[in-house]
C-alpha cells in the first residue's frame, strides 16, 4: 500500500513512530545509570577473582624469577597487571599512593585510577615478602563502554521495533473507518443508496458510520419523493396541456361551431392559468433555493393583511357558497415580515380550502397577537398527515383520487416562504372540523 505523506496513516505512524522513539530515549536516559551501575560492579567482581588468582599463583612461586615469568604469562593471556618488587613496580605509570600502599601490606580494593593516560579499575594485594605486591587492572566502565551499551542495545532496539510495528497497525486499524467512509460517500456519490457501514466501536467511528447510513436513507428517502413529485407535476402538467390541446385540435378541424368559440375560449384561457400557476409554483420553489432570493423585512399590520385577503376572496367564496369568517384583534398587531410573501402564503392557504371545503362549510381568517390562522371546516387531515403536510406532493399523492387537490406544490412553496422570512408555519386540527394552518412570528 502507497501512503500519502498528508494521509491519515501516515500521519498516525508518524506520530506512533515519534511516540516510539521518544519512549526509547526516555528509557534509555533512565536505564542508562542502572546499567552504569551493573556493568561496573560485574567487571569490579571479574577483576577481584582475576586477582586472587594471580595472588595464589605469585604467592607459591619460589622467587622473584618465578614470579617475573607468571607475570609474563598472564600479560600473555592479556592480562594488565603490574608487579611490585621491594617496593618497585615493574611498569611505570601507576600514582605513587597505590604502590606505596600495597607496598607496605594495604589492600587496594578496585579504585579508579589513571594508568599510562587510561582510565582503569586497579585490585591490589599484598605478597607473602614485604615490599612485593601485585596489582591488576581493568579498562573503568563508562557511560559510553560497550559494556553498557551492549545491554541495552537490544532491548532498546526491540523496544523501538515493535513500537514501529504496533504504530503501524494500530494507524492501519484507526485510518481503515476513514478510508471505508470516504468509500461509502463516493459510492453514495455515483448514486448508489444501498451503501450501509458496520456501526463499530470506538464511540466516534460509530458516530460516522451512523451519520453515513442516515444520509444514504435520507437520500434514498428523498430521491423517492423527487420521482414521485416528477410524476405528480407530469400528470398535472398534462390534464391542462391535454385540455388546451383538444379544444385547439377542434377548433382548427371546424368541430366548434361559432357559438361554442366563447365557451372553448374560456375553458383554454382557464387551462393557460392553471398551467401559468403551476409553472409559476414550480419558478418559486427553485428561486427558493437561492440566496439571492428577495426578501423584504418591513413592519406589516397583520388585521389588515387578513382583511384584505378576506376581501379578495369573497367573491370566490360567495361562488362557492362557503361561510367566510374574519377574526381580527381589538389593537394593532404588528411584525416584522415580507407583506408581499406573505400575502401568498395566506394565499395558497385560502385556495387549498376552497377548493376542498363543500358547500356551507366554514372559512375563517383570524389575526391575534403574532399569530396569522386559516381554518376551515373541510374534510381536514389525518394525524399522520400534520408531519408532512409541507413536504411536496405528499398530501397530493394521497389524496387526488378522494377530494380536489392542486399541484401538489402550494404548501411546500409556503412552509419554505415563511422560513425564508424568519417564521414558522404550522399544521392541525382546526375547532370547525377541518385542518388550521398556523403562522406564528
Amino acid at each position: 500500500m502507497t501512503l500519502r505523506s498528508s494521509g491519515l496513516t501516515a500521519r498516525a505512524m508518524l506520530v506512533t513512530c515519534t511516540v516510539a522513539i521518544i519512549a526509547v530515549v526516555v528509557t534509555a536516559l533512565v536505564a542508562l545509570p542502572l546499567g552504569l551501575r551493573a556493568a561496573q560492579s560485574e567487571a569490579r567482581g571479574k577483576l577481584e577473582s582475576k586477582t586472587e588468582i594471580a595472588t595464589a599463583m605469585l604467592g607459591t612461586a619460589p622467587g622473584q624469577l618465578q614470579q617475573q615469568n607468571i607475570v609474563r604469562r598472564l600479560r600473555a593471556s592479556r592480562i594488565d597487571i603490574v608487579l611490585i618488587l621491594d617496593g618497585k613496580p615493574d611498569r611505570p605509570g601507576l600514582p605513587l599512593d597505590v604502590i606505596s600502599d600495597v607496598s607496605i601490606g594495604k589492600i587496594v580494593d578496585c579504585e579508579t585510577v589513571v594508568f599510562q593516560g587510561r582510565r582503569v579499575i586497579a585490585d591490589g594485594r599484598p605478597l607473602s615478602t614485604p615490599g612485593d605486591a601485585i596489582i591488576l587492572m581493568e579498562p573503568a566502565v563508562t557511560s559510553t563502554s560497550n559494556a553498557v551499551w551492549g545491554r541495552l542495545w537490544l532491548a532498546l532496539g526491540a523496544g523501538l521495533l515493535a513500537g514501529l510495528v504496533a504504530g503501524f497497525m494500530l494507524a492501519r486499524r484507526q485510518a481503515k473507518p476513514i478510508r471505508d467512509a470516504a468509500s461509502a460517500a463516493r459510492r453514495m456519490s455515483a448514486g448508489d443508496r444501498g451503501v450501509r457501514l458496520p456501526v463499530e466501536p470506538p464511540d466516534e467511528v460509530a458516530d460516522l458510520a451512523r451519520a453515513l447510513n442516515d444520509l444514504a436513507a435520507a437520500l434514498a428517502t428523498s430521491e423517492g419523493r423527487q420521482r414521485d413529485f416528477l410524476m405528480s407535476v407530469s400528470h398535472e402538467l398534462r390534464t391542462p396541456l391535454t385540455t388546451i390541446r383538444g379544444y385547439a385540435e377542434a377548433l382548427s378541424d371546424g368541430v366548434i361551431s361559432d357559438d361554442g368559440t366563447f365557451g372553448a375560449g374560456r375553458t383554454i384561457l382557464a387551462e393557460a392559468d392553471r398551467l401559468d400557476r403551476l409553472v409559476s409554483d414550480l419558478l418559486s420553489l427553485a428561486r427558493l433555493e437561492a440566496a439571492d432570493f428577495p426578501v423584504e423585512l418591513v413592519a406589516v399590520e397583520l388585521g389588515s393583511l387578513v382583511q384584505a385577503t378576506a376581501e379578495a376572496w369573497r367573491p370566490r367564496c360567495v361562488e362557492a357558497g362557503l361561510d367566510l369568517r374574519v377574526e381580527l384583534p381589538s389593537e394593532p398587531v404588528l411584525v416584522s415580515t415580507d407583506p408581499g410573501r406573505l400575502r401568498q402564503v395566506v394565499d395558497i392557504l385560502v385556495s387549498n380550502a376552497v377548493r376542498a371545503l363543500p358547500t356551507g362549510a366554514p372559512l375563517v381568517l383570524a389575526a391575534r397577537y403574532d399569530v396569522v390562522e386559516v381554518r376551515d371546516g373541510g374534510p381536514g387531515l389525518a394525524d399522520e398527515d400534520l408531519a408532512v403536510a409541507f413536504h411536496q406532493g405528499v398530501l397530493h399523492e394521497k389524496y387526488r383520487d378522494v377530494r380536489p387537490v392542486g399541484s401538489g406544490l402550494g404548501l411546500a412553496l409556503a412552509a419554505r416562504l415563511i422560513g425564508r422570512m424568519g417564521a414558522k408555519i404550522e399544521a392541525g386540527h382546526a375547532p370547525e372540523g377541518g385542518a388550521r394552518f398556523t403562522i406564528r412570528f
